[in-house]
């Protein structure tokens, strides 16, 4: 028996674009991660997180980047904006637009050319590039509800986000 079993994800029902769940410790966030990286349509989304400081956005991501195959180091990417990363066949880029200010930021960076890439694209703070970026396939808000509790909220308004959700039914 894994992990997974003993410390369930709570589902809620929500609209069809959409699914509440409750992770009860850090355990339920690393089965959501191997849940995720195992859904093909994964491979070339793009994925937003949200929530305050602390909520475990980064966490969740060195879960999924672990569960994708990332061997080393996995660090946030908070100064260099974007971390690049490569799992066997497939490309991955982790943004932080926390202290993303300048839109000129994105045309010299790159990141057009990134997000028209073939792979898998995470963002956490989305919402200061937000008009540069396209429609999350994902969008997981993550909400502390004590130390170790998270109430996670999972959005989408695009065709591959609707079969991504399919994995966590209403």
């Amino acid at each position: 028996m894994t992990a997974a079993h003993h410390n369930p994800s709570i589902v809620e029902s929500g609209p069809a674009d959409e699914r509440v769940l409750t992770w009860q410790d850090e355990t339920a966030t690393a089965a959501f991660a191997a849940a995720l990286a195992a859904l093909p349509e994964a491979r070339n989304a793009y994925i937003t997180l949200h929530g305050d400081l602390g909520a475990g956005k980064t966490t969740l991501v060195r879960h999924l980047l672990r569960n994708l195959g990332v061997a080393g180091r996995i660090k946030s990417p908070t100064y260099a904006v974007v971390e690049p990363h490569e799992a066997p066949g497939l490309d991955i880029w982790h943004f932080d637009f926390y202290r993303f200010d300048d839109p000129r930021e994105w045309e010299d960076a790159g990141f057009r050319d990134i997000f028209a890439a073939e792979g898998l694209k995470l963002a956490e703070w989305p919402e200061k590039a937000a008009a540069l970026t396209p429609p999350a396939d994902l969008a997981i808000h993550i909400e502390a509800i004590d130390e170790t509790q998270r109430r996670v909220t999972l959005r989408t308004s695009t065709e591959r986000g609707r079969r991504m959700l399919q994995h966590w039914p209403q």
